[in-house]
């Protein structure tokens, strides 16, 4: 009887809107009164037994008219006389409405949690009374004298509508004065100060009834699901909302430590990416900056035809390299220019998601307004580094391992939240902790400190700490081979995917010992998104020269080219093998693996326009370097004629010019065959290369071999 969009506001637990109560009702005669009466009474008996810590006195009135409603409803279901007039018909499905209205809001009311009642006090405190006055506007219209009921029920609802006339708006001063308390919380913050442990306690334990661990977990969760729920039409706004997440988190570890509060502290998202962890959105690929891992706030094209962040790629240009940091294409020039579209993109994923982004992103355009509110406050910051300090504090003293497991996930939490935090738990001193608690023998604090870690190098001054504290990057590769879980060795893999993003430690990381063996490992036998981790991190150390030996040696190679049959990480492969085939040892070894040539065509005939550009370019180097036996099996391929015909007229800029030089080898190939005596056959493909469309001004024979039967 209800629509979807009713029960789809209460399990979300959001604010009542008029969508929500909007109840389609065709009913007629008794149906609608019986209708009323079951409702009204369903919805007096369910609040009899629910004990409300806020608007109990605005619950109550409403109550009282709805008893006196089924008293009137009852009696007309007894003696079955409900009028037969339209407007009493129309004033009995407009009670059904408003009833409906009255249950949804109570139970609302029953199931928020304490803080956000508070902090809604004065918006619903407005929801009960513009029920009130719809009441009193309907009770004024309701034909009273057109219905036979007794004297002693007409006089019920005449006493009622005139107190409904003289209802007021009632906001509970005692309510607001506990909201105030909790707002004064955030201005000290705010001002660089903390509050008292007795102004606090006598907050939460006293006044609003906080027991235990769990009462501050259950509050803060509803707290941050209403962040994500109320895509970003939020009163507080969401910022304000994240300060009073802080301080509760704070109160929570200065009031009652780190007593165990039995949850299973798994990992429940990837969190590769920035943004907060109480978003639950997985942030799409492209929106991703490739160097710092983060949701990319100002997009920005380089010469090579790669988006990445402006800061980062701009901060890679400025430390000297000449390189694109995907592709290891040569940059041509260091111009950046905006990429509008994706950013355009960017900002409605966003705002369609709920997701708060970095003040830079904010322009003068009037699509990005919203996001000034969704930046972090100081008084969050501060909060934040107030709980650090607890939570560092438990872990320098070796307190027991339930308490620094609840530690070491509390800072995994608060690492993904924005880079303020991670610079402050990093300055805190957290690296070399969570690096003693890489070796923990519980598989949960394993986990919750190597995904600690693996947001903290998300932050770009971070990775050299995590790379100058002694044993850590040992650490992080010895749980990428034995991890204790699944979830810590892909973790690990990120982690490692994450510093390599610095040229300078990629050397490093690839000679640590196992390290290539153990992403090469997890490349062939992970889960998808292990497999995704291991691959993009074996792509990154590929980018280093120095690395071809170990990526050999390691078996990065076998595992790349193996990996070319899978669709998730194939174009990524085909990327890694692209640069590592440059190089003549790493074309002798890849021209060596048994399915190179196979896999690489394949990615030509299927793969994205990226994987197709990889591919080509992998098989004109590894005809140029691999070898006679590797540049045979390419040159005697039966599909590799068509595959460079349509790869010339339909791919990329570079892609296109790779298949013209290896059209140009097939050409020679064929010139020696025709000179020994062979037969062949030509496809004639015609290049121009200075514009990069295809015409008459240069022909390029090429062919294949066909044997005489």
């Amino acid at each position: 009887m209800a629509t979807a969009a009713i029960f789809s506001s209460l399990r979300r637990r959001r604010s009542p809107s008029l969508e929500a109560f909007l109840a389609p009702v065709d009913l007629s005669g008794v149906a609608v009164v019986q209708t009323l009466a079951s409702i009204s009474s369903e919805v007096v008996s369910s609040s009899a037994a629910t004990r409300l810590s806020f608007q109990r006195r605005n619950a109550r009135s409403l109550l009282r008219k709805i008893e006196i409603f089924v008293v009137l409803f009852e009696f007309l279901v007894e003696t079955r006389s409900p009028s037969s007039s339209t407007t009493a018909l129309l004033c009995l499905k407009e009670f059904y409405l408003l009833i409906y209205r009255s249950k949804i809001l109570l139970e609302y009311v029953a199931q928020s949690s304490n803080l956000w009642l508070l902090l809604q006090n004065p918006s619903i405190s407005g929801y009960f009374h513009d029920l009130s006055q719809e009441i009193s506007t309907l009770l004024d219209v309701f034909p009273v004298s057109e219905l036979d009921l007794s004297d002693d029920i007409r006089e019920q609802i005449e006493l009622l509508r005139r107190q409904s006339l003289k209802s007021r708006l009632y906001i509970d001063s005692n309510d607001e004065s506990l909201r105030e308390t909790f707002y004064s919380f955030l201005y000290t913050f705010e001002n660089g100060e903390i509050p008292s442990p007795t102004a606090l306690r006598t907050f939460f334990v006293e006044k609003l009834g906080f027991k235990d661990s769990n009462s501050y977990r259950n509050e803060i969760e509803f707290l941050e699901e209403q962040i994500v729920n109320h895509d970003g039409e939020l009163e507080p706004a969401s910022s304000v909302i994240n300060g009073f997440v802080a301080i509760t988190r704070y109160s929570r570890f200065l009031l009652f430590g780190f007593e165990e509060d039995g949850l299973e502290w798994r990992i429940e998202n990837h969190p590769k990416v920035g943004g907060g962890d109480t978003i639950v959105t997985q942030v799409p690929k492209d929106f991703v900056c490739p160097i710092s891992l983060d949701l990319m706030t100002d997009p920005v094209i380089v010469s090579t035809g790669q988006t990445y962040d402006r800061t980062s790629i701009a901060r890679w240009i400025e430390e000297g390299h000449c390189t694109c940091p995907k592709t290891g294409q040569t940059l041509i020039d260091s111009r950046i220019v905006p990429n509008r579209a994706l950013k355009n993109l960017i900002v409605q994923w966003c705002t369609a998601s709920g997701v708060a982004i970095e003040s830079e992103f904010v322009s003068d355009s009037s699509t990005n307004e919203g996001f000034v509110s969704a930046l972090p406050t100081k008084a969050a910051v501060e909060a934040n580094k107030a709980t650090v300090s607890i939570l560092i504090q438990f872990l320098a003293d070796g307190s027991s391992e339930p308490a620094q497991t609840v530690a070491a996930r509390e800072i995994r939490l608060l690492a993904k939240t924005g880079k303020d935090n991670r610079s402050f738990i990093a300055e805190a001193g957290a690296i070399p902790h969570l690096r003693r608690l890489l070796k923990s023998e519980n598989a949960i604090a394993q986990e919750n400190s190597v995904t600690a870690m693996l947001n903290l190098s998300i932050y770009e001054k971070n990775k050299s700490l995590i790379m100058e504290e002694d044993d850590c990057l040992e650490c992080i590769v010895s749980v990428l081979l034995s991890g204790l879980t699944v979830e810590a060795q892909e973790n690990a893999a990120a982690t490692l995917f994450s510093l390599s993003a610095v040229h300078e430690y990629k050397k490093r990381i690839a000679f640590t010992d196992h390290c290539v063996e153990a992403l090469s490992s997890l490349l062939r036998n992970g889960t998808p998104r292990g497999k995704k981790d291991a691959v993009t991190a074996l792509y990154n150390l590929s980018t280093h020269p120095d690395n071809c030996g170990r990526m050999i040696e390691g078996g990065g190679v076998s595992s790349l080219v193996v990996a070319l049959k899978n669709d998730v990480v194939s174009e990524e492969a085909a990327g890694a093998l692209a640069l590592l085939v440059r190089q003549s040892l790493g074309a002798e070894a890849i021209g060596r693996e048994e399915g190179a040539v196979t896999g690489l065509m394949g990615m030509m005939r299927c793969g994205t326009a990226r994987g197709k550009e990889n591919a080509v370019a992998a098989l004109l180097e590894l005809c140029r370097s691999g070898g006679a036996a590797a540049a045979e099996r390419v040159l005697r391929a039966p599909a590799i004629a068509g595959l460079l015909q349509t790869l010339l007229f339909t791919g990329t800029k570079r892609a296109r010019r790779k298949a013209a030089s290896l059209a140009r080898v097939f050409q020679r190939r064929e010139h020696a065959a025709m000179r020994s005596g062979g037969y062949g056959f030509v496809v004639n493909v015609n290049e121009n290369r200075d514009g990069g469309n295809f015409t008459t001004d240069v022909s390029v024979p090429m062919s294949i071999s066909v044997p005489v039967l």
